[in-house]
């Protein structure tokens, strides 16, 4: 361990220079207080590569969203940066302009690394960094556990700048000494709080310690858990903070409601009612569990109901598929697990229902940003029992935030 705390610099940086937490959530997670004022609220004025300016503008962005604002300078700068905001904000395009940035393309060495918790992200993540470097040539390559790993030596091998991956598939390519790490520059933990939770922390330490000692270090996180804190002070030198507050993340254009179904078994008939309403247009419907996930799909299925199904128990090719389909629209209803609720982001998704309430109420966000992103406009429907009330009310409080009842015209809204 003693090699990571080189990185902090013992005697100039202590906890409580780096983090002043503003207050703590009753689970203990802390909140970070921004340390960065400098906003910059246009593309044009970053001092980016003209090549990146026509990938930024040719992916359809306009203008920089709030994290995107604060974070791509200090980023491209060098700087390290711990960035507090939740999915469907832009953080994705924030730190793969930032790598873009600074890469330098005619040296075919990977020069960044980018952690993701699932395979989903890291897939969705590479297709960001390919689109807005794609005046560039630049070259991304996604390594994630459940695909061929002589596939991924070879295109290793074959060289690439930016290797995007899950932190077993990643750790693994270097110690068979396929991802040589001498030139990367840039290291990127996304959402570092959801892949701690999953037990990461041994494997991103694993390959921290292969890395170059003088690599600039990204971190971006919903919340801030301890485990994300401690991986922050023994990873990053005096690292900018910013955070985004929920505030500022709002559910703005995202219509929420919230349908009473007196028992759990009678959601699946509410759900059979609505569908003329889901088949207008691309929807995703999120349970609590893979079970809930099949049994629904099978319901759905015997009621004659098209619907497409995903969660972490599908091997990676099927799960490719699916996801595939959806995308491309020619599967309309997705029903799938938490598995989904981050950094997932299908343009054309306008509805989101929560037959289950989420256990965790971050992920309310995280779910329904699937139905607004950016601007676009949503709607989200809560299938509410007599026990979930209360959890409504905190996810209610929690994001400032009013659930109306849902009004016998929701078709119109679309």
């Amino acid at each position: 361990m003693s090699y990571l705390y080189d990185r902090r610099n013992d005697d100039s940086i202590n906890d409580s220079d780096m983090y002043h937490p503003s207050g703590l959530e009753p689970d203990g997670i802390q909140i970070i207080e921004s340390n960065w004022s400098e906003i910059i609220d246009n593309f044009d004025d970053m001092s980016l590569k003209e090549e990146l300016l026509r990938g930024i503008y040719g992916y359809g962005f306009e203008r920089p969203s709030a994290i995107q604002q604060r974070a791509i300078l200090p980023c491209v700068r060098g700087r390290d940066v711990i960035a507090q905001a939740q999915s469907g904000t832009g953080k994705t395009a924030t730190f793969s302009i930032a790598i873009l940035q600074q890469i330098d393309t005619s040296i075919l060495d990977c020069q960044a690394l980018i952690l993701a918790p699932t395979r989903e992200l890291a897939t969705q993540i590479q297709k960001v960094v390919i689109a807005l470097g794609d005046y560039m040539n630049a070259e991304c390559l996604a390594c994630i556990g459940g695909t061929n790993v002589n596939e991924d030596m070879r295109k290793l091998d074959m060289g690439t700048h930016i290797v995007v991956g899950t932190p077993g598939r990643v750790y693994d390519m270097i110690s068979r000494k396929v991802l040589r790490t001498k030139s990367i520059k840039l290291f990127v933990l996304d959402e570092a709080d959801e892949m701690l939770s999953r037990g990461f922390k041994d494997q991103i330490y694993d390959v921290f310690k292969l890395l170059p000692s003088d690599v600039q270090v990204i971190l971006l996180s919903a919340t801030m858990p301890n485990d994300v804190l401690d991986v922050s002070k023994y990873f990053m030198r005096e690292p900018v903070r910013i955070l985004v507050k929920k505030e500022e993340l709002t559910l703005e254009g995202i219509k929420q409601f919230f349908v009473n179904v007196e028992r759990e078994d009678w959601k699946i008939g509410t759900l059979c009612d609505l569908y003329e309403t889901l088949s207008i247009t691309q929807s995703v419907i999120f349970c609590n569990t893979r079970r809930k996930v099949d049994y629904l799909t099978e319901e759905m299925s015997a009621n004659n109901f098209t619907v497409s199904a995903l969660h972490g128990d599908m091997d990676q090719r099927e799960r490719d598929l699916i996801m595939k389909q959806f995308r491309s629209g020619s599967s309309r209803v997705l029903i799938t697990t938490d598995l989904l609720a981050r950094g997932i982001d299908v343009q054309q998704v306008s509805l989101v229902i929560n037959y289950d309430l989420p256990s965790n109420r971050e992920n309310y966000i995280h779910r329904i940003g699937r139905g607004g992103r950016f601007g676009r406009k949503g709607v989200a429907i809560n299938f509410v029992t007599e026990k979930d009330k209360r959890t409504l009310q905190d996810i209610e409080t929690f994001y400032n935030t009013r659930i109306e009842e849902m009004p016998a015209n929701v078709a119109d809204l679309f």
